[in-house]
């Protein structure tokens, strides 16, 4: 007898120990609910942008280039200076070519004994046609023939004087060996330093650069955009300039050029573009300065969005999933405006109260 309660104690005790068993590992598997957070709609500006790179360059720059040959004898401003249109940037000391001044030497000699030869003929001459012995026409011809040797004369003096010194004694203070500025503006660059030897500008040649200068409060952005974007772009968009050496400021400028024709860089073809800054009072841009624009395609201020990672989309309609009651979502068509790649407008479908599920960390994106 006591063995038999004892098989049926051992019994139930091992039944109860399956039971149990099974009760646990049926309630480790029973997954907990899944609770979906939510995002109500919002008012906010979204603007719709592509961007260019480039940089920032003064709309005029010249170069003065020498109009002479020699060597660099004073030079009389630094790069960063504001000079004034006349200024004087540098002087030139003529180095003169030794044929040329040999032969320049040459003719004034010569023209100096004609000169001298025909002022005899003219004084012995006049004497005659002082006292009647010879007809005033023939006067005239030794008279000519003297005035006519002093000019020449003089020119030949000029000639070996623009030789030697690159000025005329009767040429006053008009010379080429002073290099002035042909407009105002800041120097950007001095290239050349006292001693430095010039060659001066031809047909055949562009002469040596002695200086540039630009206006620096007439800036531009030249950039270049992608082939994908050009089509977007139209003339007078708003243009949202960063400048990498100062990033904690914003520039505006207008786009004022796109090209007609691309070029070929890095395997893609680009298309240059310009736009014209606008710079405030007080603000500053130096020349060369590297410079991202993020060029303005649309813009709507104040409106209703979602974030676009909260769409989902079947054939040609879009879908967002609307809580309609606690936990329990249903899907809603809604359409939908321009996006800045992480906002979106919506046109019709959503209120501003409405809450909105949130995908879940990890799961891909319902199409």
């Amino acid at each position: 007898m006591i063995r038999k309660i004892l098989k049926f104690f051992l019994l139930f005790i091992l039944l109860g120990t399956f039971g149990w068993t099974i009760w646990f590992l049926w309630s480790k598997s029973d997954k907990p609910p899944v609770v979906f957070k939510t995002q109500v709609p919002q008012q906010t500006d979204i603007i719709q942008k592509t961007v260019a790179t480039g940089s920032i360059l003064p709309r005029k720059e010249i170069f003065m280039k020498s109009q002479v040959s020699g060597i660099i004898e004073k030079v009389y401003v630094l790069a960063g200076q504001n000079i004034r249109q006349g200024d004087v940037i540098a002087k030139i000391k003529i180095i003169p070519n030794m044929v040329n001044l040999n032969s320049a030497e040459s003719r004034l000699n010569q023209a100096k004994i004609s000169a001298d030869n025909a002022k005899l003929e003219y004084d012995r001459n006049k004497k005659l046609f002082d006292e009647s012995i010879i007809p005033k026409a023939e006067f005239q011809n030794y008279e000519l023939k003297y005035n006519s040797s002093k000019e020449e004369m003089v020119s030949a003096q000029n000639n070996l004087d623009l030789i030697r010194e690159g000025v005329t004694q009767s040429s006053g203070s008009a010379t080429n060996t002073l290099i002035h500025s042909t407009i105002s503006g800041m120097l950007l660059d001095v290239p050349v330093k006292e001693g430095n030897s010039v060659i001066e500008s031809n047909t055949f040649n562009e002469g040596t650069t002695i200086a540039s200068v630009a206006d620096m409060g007439e800036m531009i952005f030249d950039g270049k955009v992608d082939e994908s974007e050009v089509g977007k772009l139209k003339l007078g968009m708003d243009l949202i300039l960063t400048v990498g050496a100062i990033s904690s400021e914003k520039f505006n400028a207008k786009l004022e050029y796109i090209s007609p024709k691309g070029v070929a860089e890095n395997g893609a073809i680009q298309f240059q573009i310009k736009a014209a800054v606008r710079l405030e009072k007080n603000q500053f841009l130096r020349a060369g300065y590297s410079a991202n624009a993020d060029i303005i395609l649309a813009r709507k201020d104040k409106v209703l969005a979602v974030s676009e990672s909260l769409l989902q989309f079947e054939k040609e309609k879009t879908f967002v999933e609307v809580e309609n009651a606690p936990g329990k979502f249903a899907r809603r068509e809604i359409k939908t405006g321009i996006s800045d790649g992480i906002n979106i407008e919506i046109l019709e479908g959503l209120q501003i109260t409405d809450k909105i599920k949130l995908p879940l960390l990890g799961a891909p994106p319902v199409q």
